[in-house]
């Protein structure tokens, strides 16, 4: 008999015992017998515990890293269908004698320039010349553009008797953009010349028609401040 078997027949012995000495009367059940009962009702099955699952740690995702910017650069600008078939070489910059350094003053005569616009030669002084980088609205005199040449200026010239707004805006528009990074460039109408449109620098001249803006910067960046220019050195 197993311990269980028999502890139940010990307690059923001891409740017969006391029920039989008790006085008859109303059933009161006594406590024994709860127990008993209690002891004979079949065990309360145990529920298992339910296995919680541990979390796997998870590793942190590593950081990611945000490339360096790398300096941004403009886009090299496309050149309309109408300045590639125009575009300049250097064969269409001519290259014109050279006539002397020579200063006047307003009034003084001198030999003919050789070119219109000029590219060398005589030209006015201190405080009369050079004039101011930029644009003009106004002819110059050639006096006053050769030493502006002297001092290693490129000079934009237009020559419209009849007007010509849409191409005073190009010419510039592209004068602007040379004069805001620093270049010694000047613009201004130019009526004595046959062409509509003239770039001169010391001793070089290119003249045309048709606004080509990929040939007058050509021109600004070969002759601005040009070594042949005297007085390169001079700033605008």
């Amino acid at each position: 008999m197993n311990n269980y078997a028999f502890l139940t027949a010990l307690i059923v012995l001891l409740a017969l015992a006391i029920a039989c000495a008790e006085p008859a009367g109303d059933a009161v059940q006594s406590p024994v017998l709860a127990v008993v009962e209690l002891a004979t009702q079949p065990p309360i099955p145990t529920v298992p515990p339910i296995a919680v699952p541990t979390p796997t740690p998870t590793q942190p995702p590593e950081p990611t890293t945000t490339p360096a910017r790398s300096p941004m650069t403009s886009p090299t600008p496309t050149p309309s269908d109408d300045a590639t078939r125009n575009r300049a070489t250097t064969d269409s910059w001519v290259k014109v004698e050279y006539q002397g350094v020579d200063h006047v003053i307003p009034g003084e005569e001198h030999d003919r320039y050789n070119s219109a616009p000029a590219t060398s030669g005589w030209h006015f002084g201190a405080p009369v010349a050079p004039a101011r980088w930029g644009i003009h609205t106004i002819p110059l005199p050639d006096e006053v553009l050769v030493h502006n040449l002297e001092h290693g200026y490129v000079n934009v010239h237009y020559n419209c008797p009849d007007g010509c707004d849409a191409l005073v805006a190009q010419l510039s528009e592209v004068v602007d953009i040379a004069t805001d990074v620093g270049a010694k460039v000047l613009m201004s109408p130019y009526p004595d010349m046959a062409t509509r449109i003239a770039l001169t620098a010391w001793t070089v001249i290119d003249k045309f028609d048709d606004f080509d803006d990929v040939r007058i910067i050509a021109f600004i960046m070969a002759h601005e401040s040009s070594p042949l220019a005297p007085e390169a050195n001079v700033p605008r």
